[in-house]
């Protein structure tokens, strides 16, 4: 792989992942809007992430066989585009029912490129470069609220936004189109160090590690039958459903229940969804030092006195501090969490606990902000703030309980690595 060849495809990666978080900032900032031109309540929403998630499990799940059929390029090229042409049509359908099957659009080609680009940088490139195409996904986010904030005050209208990020989606198609080629080819020594070669080393250093040639895997049904795989899923299906709780009805909180203006309540989200990814940067430099459970554990703590800030607002400073603060909090725990699957479950399920545990994320990424739609619909607004902390101290009690069994689950040390 040539250098100039590596640096053209690194950065379309990047710009992928950027524009790959840009219409999920958008959503949250447009979403009044959108239900009043469609005159929909407030709880519609929840079809909405219904159909984008689906969408996206499907797309993801079998990206593997499409990739190998199309190759990564023609995909990454017709996944963009199809998505692009999505956006731009949400602003023209006459209907809601045409703006969720739209959804599902969205969510497929979403879901085709996350994973392509995922598997692609994991073969060729080396993990500090993976970690930094996810914190490029929260750059996408943040622009997001900017992006429609700045187009609601220019115009009024929610559509621009749409049309902008839309019409961004189809050039990167276009792109991907055009470079096709260059994706296709194979890489050669000279190319930087893959996972697998680091973890290798890593292998080397940690004897207690794992390799997936040294672990004998067990079957599907024999995982589905073990508590340690079902609380690890319950992990990521209630903490990623909290993180996109906040960042989609923040914006309608801030607006519709406590007042505030629209252009500050769009900045709000804005820096909500970049704390996020400052907490991934920061957490990349200190995890090492840190160790993942002390880092997980830190972080699940900080999030829950954020969620209590939030609720109780005693002057309006401290209420949108706490978004900040939630936002920061939350970063590290995903990628925490999938570091620590193996600790959780054993040897034995952790590549079956791996796409049940992304199965699982992704199904709470529209359950529980459509949960908390709904109940917004029938109580208030401000029962977003409790939801917070509810599912929080969930979520916290299910890592404690979790490490427990895990303890007894695995026959080694509990040794953060």
């Amino acid at each position: 792989m040539t250098d100039r060849r590596r640096l053209i495809l690194i950065c379309l990666c990047f710009i992928a992942f950027i524009s790959l978080g840009l219409p999920d900032g958008l959503l949250g900032v447009a979403w009044p809007g959108i239900r009043a031109d469609f005159n929909q309540p407030l709880d519609a929403l929840g079809w909405l992430l219904v159909a984008t998630t689906s969408g996206y499990m499907i797309s993801s799940f079998f990206s593997g066989a499409v990739s190998r059929y199309f190759g990564i390029g023609r995909l990454l090229a017709i996944s963009c585009i199809a998505t692009g042409l999505a956006l731009i049509g949400f602003t023209l359908v006459p209907a809601w029912v045409a703006f969720v099957v739209l959804g599902t659009l969205v969510g497929i080609g979403a879901g085709a490129i996350d994973a392509s680009l995922n598997t692609y940088v994991a073969e060729h490139y080396s993990e500090r470069l993976m970690q930094w195409l996810h914190a490029s996904f929260g750059v996408g986010i943040t622009l997001g609220p900017l992006i429609m904030t700045a187009t609601l005050n220019l115009t009024g209208q929610w559509s621009p936004g749409y049309w902008l990020v839309g019409s961004a989606q189809v050039f990167l198609g276009l792109c991907f189109f055009f470079s096709a080629k260059l994706w296709e080819a194979p890489a050669s020594a000279s190319a930087e160090p893959t996972l697998t070669e680091d973890a290798g080393k890593v292998a080397r250093s940690h004897p207690d590690t794992v390799s997936a040639s040294d672990t004998t895997s067990a079957s599907m049904l024999t995982s589905l039958k073990t508590p340690a795989v079902w609380l690890s899923m319950g992990l990521f299906f209630s903490y990623t459903g909290l993180e996109l709780t906040l960042g989609l009805w923040g914006y309608s909180l801030l607006t519709e229940s406590r007042g505030v203006d629209t252009a500050a309540a769009g900045l709000w989200i804005a820096i909500y969804w970049g704390m996020f990814t400052l907490g991934r940067m920061v957490a990349g430099v200190f995890a090492n030092r840190m160790g993942n459970h002390r880092l997980v554990t830190g972080s699940l703590i900080l999030a829950l006195i954020g969620a209590i800030l939030l609720a109780w607002n005693p002057v309006a400073w401290v209420g949108l501090l706490a978004i900040g603060l939630v936002g920061f909090a939350f970063a590290p725990v995903f990628p925490g969490l999938v570091s620590g699957t193996r600790l959780r479950v054993g040897k034995a399920h952790l590549a079956n606990t791996m796409g049940m545990q992304i199965a699982a994320a992704g199904i709470g990424a529209a359950s529980l902000p459509a949960l908390a739609g709904v109940l917004a619909e029938r109580i208030s607004l401000e029962i977003v703030p409790g939801f917070l902390i509810v599912f929080s101290a969930v979520l916290s009690v299910l890592y404690g309980v979790s490490r427990r069994l895990g303890r007894r689950q695995v026959n080694i040390d509990p040794v953060d690595h």
